[in-house]
């Protein structure tokens, strides 16, 4: 089987369609794509204590790829396979952004977190199991150059998903041409929705292959993307205010159920009354935050779920 590996030197910020791919692939051949990622802008906050002296990129990604035969309005299939990571990752607070800005105030906090054994090493006290994933992942949008730190688009970006893991397959709705994957922040740790706005995070490698799945069989179109788990069928919703986001996730997960599995409005509205769970997800916003406050979200990213078992076919 190939492996392609691309170096962390084809990263970069943003998420750009304009950008030269870095490799071409046939999707559905099971070849293997390894995507190197960086933590240095990391490391600079641990030394400076300053956004103003980190020359790194925050959250570059590693890309793009071209996949043959991606055209508008496909929707590409991205299987993860493996992330492997460094000995160790860091936990950062920069000042003013997350949940916790307002009990953390103005000093940085960085600390680097020892990794072993499938442990992060929090403290001399403190270890908990890594549960390795993608923060981001997305295709090219036809607009505009799509930010990889605020906010999450239709087609990925940062969307910092804990379900974004090894044995997960990511959907991503294709706007232009070879649909142009990237990949980048890996994460050795993160709590769910990300409230602090950095998890443990770490540099690495991510494996996945891509498929294709032509426009005349999309049953049901993607307006975002959605993730199987292999135990969850997960639909995302972005929109501003929060509740707009939840009922985009909402609606895409009624649309699978009544368009793609047989179900009866009625029924698929009970089912999901019942046993379709809906969660913030990433931190990251759906519009562009205000550039007065960089790290402050506009609009909400949000996740319905529901268990696989309940599909019918």
């Amino acid at each position: 089987m190939t492996t392609h590996l691309l170096s962390k030197d084809a990263g970069a910020p943003g998420i750009d369609a304009a950008r030269e791919p870095v490799l071409r692939v046939a999707p559905g051949t099971g070849e293997r794509i390894t995507f190197e990622t960086d933590d240095a802008a990391y490391a600079q906050m641990d030394e400076f204590r300053d956004l103003a002296q980190v020359t790194a990129p925050l959250n570059p990604v590693t890309g793009p790829v071209f996949v043959d035969g991606a055209e508008p309005g496909d929707v590409l299939a991205v299987t993860v396979h493996g992330i492997e990571l460094g000995d160790h990752g860091w936990s950062v607070y920069i000042p003013g952004a997350g949940a916790l800005a307002g009990v953390m105030g103005d000093e940085w906090f960085v600390r680097r977190i020892p990794l072993a054994d499938g442990r992060a090493h929090l403290s001399d006290e403190l270890v908990v199991d890594m549960a390795p994933m993608i923060g981001c992942i997305g295709v090219a949008a036809a607009a505009d150059e799509m930010s990889t730190v605020m906010p999450s688009y239709p087609t990925g970006g940062n969307m910092d998903l804990t379900d974004a893991a090894v044995g997960s397959t990511v959907y991503l709705p294709v706007q232009v041409a070879g649909a142009l994957l990237y990949i980048g922040d890996l994460h050795a740790v993160m709590s769910r929705g990300e409230s602090s706005f950095v998890a443990i995070e770490a540099a690495g490698r991510a494996t996945v292959s891509v498929d294709l799945v032509k426009a005349t069989d999309v049953a049901t179109p993607l307006r975002a993307p959605r993730i199987d788990t292999g135990d969850e069928l997960l639909c995302v919703g972005l929109g501003d205010p929060v509740q707009d986001s939840v009922a985009m996730a909402y609606e895409s997960l009624f649309a699978v159920l009544t368009q793609e599995h047989g179900y009866s409005p009625g029924d698929a509205y009970a089912l999901m009354s019942a046993v379709a769970h809906t969660e913030l997800g990433g931190p990251t916003g759906s519009s562009d935050p205000d550039p007065v406050h960089p790290f402050r979200a506009v609009g909400a990213v949000t996740v319905a779920r529901i268990e696989k078992r309940w599909l019918r076919g």
